[in-house]
């Protein structure tokens, strides 16, 4: 197996690749943890492994366990052990095609500490599945889709402060909602091989990481993955009734399962509601997201912007949330309601409305109000085409266009 190895490392040396924004120093982080790069396949992991190894001094290897000709079980990870050595970068990438990884891991960690450092990749969450003897030994990094900042930088558009160049990145911005960040749809020209590149993406995730995981039927699976694409809002209860309207009879906990690891597997987030009580936190309908904002144009074929700004605001959030935050929807019991609630623990920091167009429903300020009373703030943000802010009934609605949002001025 040692010329596999080899080719996959000459692989990586040889690949010209865009850099990405990333806030920490992955390469320092694995000399005390084995780091894990978590994320939506075809994301860039891959390439952000290629990467990070490509700026060091020091021995370095990369390889991709998906190769079908390495052998998915850990005899193939003590052969790349004994083939590398015990000293250096070793990134390991899809490392859960490995049955027995999580073990070997624990094992390779604490015999060579502090002279092999792992950073492995995973197209399924991995740490909030750890067995116990890798817990406090991982530290994870979630990559998503590229940011709009780095759209921008992966189709060399300049950013201009002109007439003329904020036009261009307007219409650079409609791109990026259309058809999402995924580098290799955001290289392509042509918006119909974008279309099939997102629907190939869409239904590899769903056989490969959420029905072959879960060991359901593909079909199954399927019809639920397209009924969370055509939803903003999921509710367990309805899904199995919906199901049964069309001749399917399952039981929630099922559809519980699923909705589990289609998190996991970054197809969909799903949004609780905000509440004091926990129980109502899991019984309310959550608010469903996917994971980049082309899946909803090329899967479900919606052409509204309003659900297009909502989920890539949704998407910005989450990539920047901190280790101690939660984000939450709100609803009262008028009917009103925000889009987003930022919170640590029961303390909010944030109150996030989205709204498409320079007019703003009256509705939309009556939501705000009774929000900000209800957690005691005086602001509130409102990210849609307006800029600038109003002031009702001691509370300011701060309007930030989603341009401004995605792409803030330094």
């Amino acid at each position: 197996m040692e010329k596999l190895f080899e080719e996959w490392t000459e692989y990586a040396l040889e690949k010209e690749l865009k850099n990405r924004d990333i806030p920490y120093n992955l390469l320092e982080m694995s000399a005390k943890k084995i780091v894990f790069i978590n994320g939506i396949r075809r994301s860039g992991k891959s390439s952000l492994m290629i990467l990070l190894m490509k700026n060091l001094p020091e021995k370095s290897a990369y390889i991709n366990l998906e190769d079908e000709r390495i052998p998915r079980d850990t005899t193939s990870l003590d052969a790349i052990v004994r083939w590398f050595g015990d000293k250096g970068y070793l990134f390991l990438d899809e490392i859960t095609t490995i049955q027995g990884w999580e073990g070997w891991l624990a094992r390779i960690h604490e015999q060579t500490k502090g002279k092999l450092k792992i950073i492995a990749a995973s197209s399924i969450r991995t740490v909030s599945n750890l067995i116990k003897p890798l817990r406090g030994r991982t530290l994870e990094y979630e990559l998503f889709p590229l940011s709009f900042k780095e759209f921008l930088a992966f189709t060399n558009v300049q950013i201009k402060k002109t007439t003329a160049g904020e036009g261009i990145i307007k219409r650079e911005l409609e791109k990026y909602l259309t058809f999402g960040g995924f580098p290799e749809v955001v290289h392509c020209k042509n918006d119909t091989e974008k279309t099939l590149i997102l629907m190939s993406y869409y239904r590899d995730i769903v056989a490969l990481d959420i029905a072959e995981k879960s060991k359901t039927s593909l079909s199954f699976v399927n019809m639920i993955a397209r009924y969370l694409v055509d939803s903003s809002i999921f509710s367990a209860s309805k899904c199995v009734n919906f199901l049964k309207s069309v001749g399917i009879k399952t039981g929630k906990e099922k559809i519980l399962e699923l909705e589990r690891i289609a998190e996991l597997s970054y197809l969909f987030f799903f949004v609780p509601i905000f509440s004091f009580n926990v129980k109502d936190r899991f019984q309310y309908p959550r608010k469903v997201y996917p994971g980049d904002t082309g899946f909803i144009d090329s899967i479900s074929g919606e052409k509204g912007m309003g659900r297009l700004y909502e989920n890539a605001v949704f998407l910005s959030l989450r990539r920047n949330l901190k280790p101690d935050q939660e984000i939450d929807h709100w609803k009262d019991r008028d009917g009103y309601e925000v889009d987003f609630v930022i919170r640590r623990g029961f303390n909010v920091e944030n109150i996030i409305q989205v709204s498409v167009g320079t007019e703003i429903k009256d509705r939309e300020f009556r939501a705000g109000l009774k929000a900000a009373k209800e957690f005691k703030k005086n602001e509130i943000i409102l990210i849609g085409d307006k800029e600038g802010e109003d002031h009702r009934e001691g509370v300011t609605f701060k309007f930030i266009p989603l341009l401004r949002w995605l792409l803030p001025v330094p």
